[in-house]
């Protein structure tokens, strides 16, 4: 697996944008997906068929000449390869996903729940974090924890957003990859930095969130 050489396109622009590559490993064919803002940087990589999440991995990154160096918040390796930082260069076989603007395009953390007595908030700047990041039609929660480098899950896949619908397709999932091809559809509503997040989880219990907005 090319696990330590994964490479920018050097044209990257600081828009952020998804791109794929593939590897081989065992006779399978492993999908590589990159997701890139102008400051945070994640990949991804799983199986496609049968179902299989292989590793992610992400943080904030910086660009030094024709680097780019990703401090990673998570890594759900990391007992196994101990990684924290990683420097990317260019290759030729990325290619791009998608360039499409989106609503709720961003990163967000998890801020609560609501409840009957009203929003229960949580204090989003503590260690352990559930956050998403959404981008070009494509998205992915992950669950860490940036102190002890705890990785607690993550699942993702491509999602629409539109006239207060905002549905998920599951491309992905640590927990459990017979839910992999599942569609979630929910309501949303975004009241300034908060997005409100109604519907059904992956377990089909009812949920209604509250996400705000996450800023460097």
């Amino acid at each position: 697996m090319r696990a330590f050489f994964l490479f920018f396109l050097m044209s990257l622009s600081l828009q952020a944008q998804v791109y794929f590559f593939t590897s081989e490993e065992a006779e399978q064919t492993i999908w590589h997906r990159i997701m890139m803002d102008e400051n945070y940087f994640v990949e991804t990589a799983y199986v496609d068929s049968p179902a299989a999440f292989i590793y992610t991995r992400g943080g904030f990154y910086k660009k030094e000449g024709n680097k780019f160096l990703v401090a990673f918040e998570f890594n759900s390796n990391f007992e196994k390869d101990h990684l924290k930082t990683m420097d990317y260069e260019q290759q030729a076989d990325w290619e791009l996903a998608s360039d499409e603007v989106l609503p709720l395009d961003g990163k967000w953390l998890m801020a609560g729940r609501v409840t009957e007595q009203g929003i229960n908030r949580r204090d989003t700047t503590q260690a352990r974090k559930t956050m998403k990041f959404l981008k070009d039609g494509f998205f992915q929660w992950i669950a860490f924890n940036t102190e002890s480098f705890q990785f607690f899950g993550s699942g993702g896949g491509t999602y629409e957003a539109a006239a207060g619908k905002y549905t998920e397709t599951i491309t992905f999932f640590s927990r459990d990859n017979s839910r992999v091809g599942a569609v979630l559809p929910f309501e949303f509503d975004v009241q300034g930095p908060d997005w409100f997040h109604k519907g059904f989880s992956s377990k089909g219990a009812p949920m209604h969130e509250v996400w705000t907005n996450r800023k460097p």
